[in-house]
């Protein structure tokens, strides 16, 4: 074990022992309904990782660490069931590629990350610093499904075009054209985003301003957080007009031909 990976041990140890993180975590995790016996103690690791670099990197915005466990890691985690049912098909076919786009800490995709072992994650974070914390982080939770992608959204490699079953995010606000052309850049045929949100007028009035599109407000619950949640889902309709539109020019292609010649036969089925 190196140095990295045993100072990593070490301080999950550390972050199991404290009741002020297990308490609320415990709490949040069992209202929904997520199996702890595994996750806990790296979710806890998790905590403690943020508290320690927060106050260098900036990493999120909390009063106290009770806020940092229901504002960041039980809303990272609150919309879980929605997405494993969105996947559902491509769970079927493959072990789904998700990205977390402007991951900042590591939310939401840490958290999912830990909690779906049965999916990858792909972080996306173009401040050096934090890329740098993630990095650290996934080495001391030795998370296999994790890994960090260093770059600007709109600069990823061609590797990254059209490869992801889904993207979450809670960086943008508000939803810009210009972003939203990046991130479907980034799905796969079929695949989804997945927007964290808050008031449901407020999002209303941020996809007035939007291109049209499937969207699809869900609302969620966050244990012990009094405020309006949603996550807010686009498929990629895109991908199905297209096929359709293709199926439509070969129909008209086999009319045209039909007139020219009347005495040709249909073909058979």
């Amino acid at each position: 074990m190196g140095k990295k990976e045993a100072a990593g041990t070490d301080r999950m140890k550390a972050a199991a022992d404290d009741p002020s993180i297990s308490s609320p975590l415990e709490e949040g995790l069992s209202k929904l309904g997520i199996p702890q016996e595994r996750v806990l103690p790296l979710l806890l690791s998790y905590i403690k990782e943020i508290e320690l670099f927060n106050p260098a990197y900036g990493l999120v915005k909390v009063k106290d660490r009770r806020e940092l466990i229901i504002r960041h890691i039980l809303d990272s985690l609150a919309p879980i069931d929605v997405i494993r049912h969105t996947l559902g098909p491509a769970f079927k076919q493959k072990t789904p590629l998700i990205a977390d786009v402007g991951s900042g800490a590591g939310l939401p995709g840490i958290p999912l990350a830990v909690c779906m072992v049965d999916a990858d994650f792909t972080l996306i974070e173009r401040m050096g610093r934090r890329a740098g914390f993630l990095r650290d982080a996934l080495a001391m939770l030795a998370l296999p499904n994790a890994r960090v992608e260093e770059a600007e959204m709109e600069k990823l490699s061609l590797e990254a075009a059209h490869r992801f079953d889904l993207i979450v995010f809670r960086a943008f606000r508000p939803l810009e054209p210009a972003i939203l052309k990046a991130l479907f850049k980034l799905l796969a045929p079929g695949g989804t985003l997945a927007a964290y949100k808050g008031k449901r007028q407020v999002i209303e009035e941020e996809l007035s301003c939007t291109p049209p599109a499937a969207w699809e407000i869900i609302p969620l619950e966050v244990p012990f957080l009094e405020e309006e949640r949603h996550l807010l889902i686009c498929r990629d309709v895109c991908h199905k007009n297209n096929t359709r539109k293709t199926q439509l020019k070969g129909e008209q292609a086999l009319s045209r031909k039909r007139l020219e010649n009347p005495a040709a036969k249909p073909p058979s089925t």
